[in-house]
């Protein structure tokens, strides 16, 4: 009986461990800002560029790879397992960032320093919408 109780306590926990909350750090949750301080990998306001996808390392959100930073954060996007294909940031609406140049091959990086809050869209100059992204900066 207590093994089975036991086992049944592990398997609780197993599932927990495996629950992300809807919302990221500070951010507004799904849909509504997401990114930040919690939520798994790396730092937030880091994105991987792959083929046919932005990626947020921080918590593993894609098309859109939703990150939330601070005033004052510096997020950049690496182009990774990308091969030949040709990529972008660009920034689409109000408010705004300077867009990267279409790159193409692994490796290169393009980073963007936001100073003002706000919630930036982005996507690929190449893909469009099939590629896209959000940044949420408080």
């Amino acid at each position: 009986m207590r093994i089975a109780t036991a086992v049944i306590g592990l398997l609780a926990l197993a599932a927990l461990a495996g629950c992300k909350s809807p919302t990221y750090g500070g951010g507004g949750g799904v849909g509504g800002g997401g990114g930040g301080g919690g939520g798994g990998g790396g730092p937030a306001g880091e994105i991987v560029v792959g083929n046919i996808l932005f990626k947020s390392s921080h918590n593993g959100t894609q098309n859109p790879a939703i990150d939330t930073v601070a005033v004052g954060s510096t997020v950049t996007w690496t182009w990774t397992a990308t091969g030949s294909v040709p990529h972008s940031v660009q920034s689409l609406g109000t408010p705004s960032f300077a867009s990267s140049a279409i790159e193409t091959g692994d490796g290169k990086t393009y980073s963007v320093t936001f100073t003002t809050p706000g919630t930036y869209q982005y996507d690929c100059a190449v893909h469009g919408a099939a590629m896209s992204g959000r940044i949420v900066v408080r």
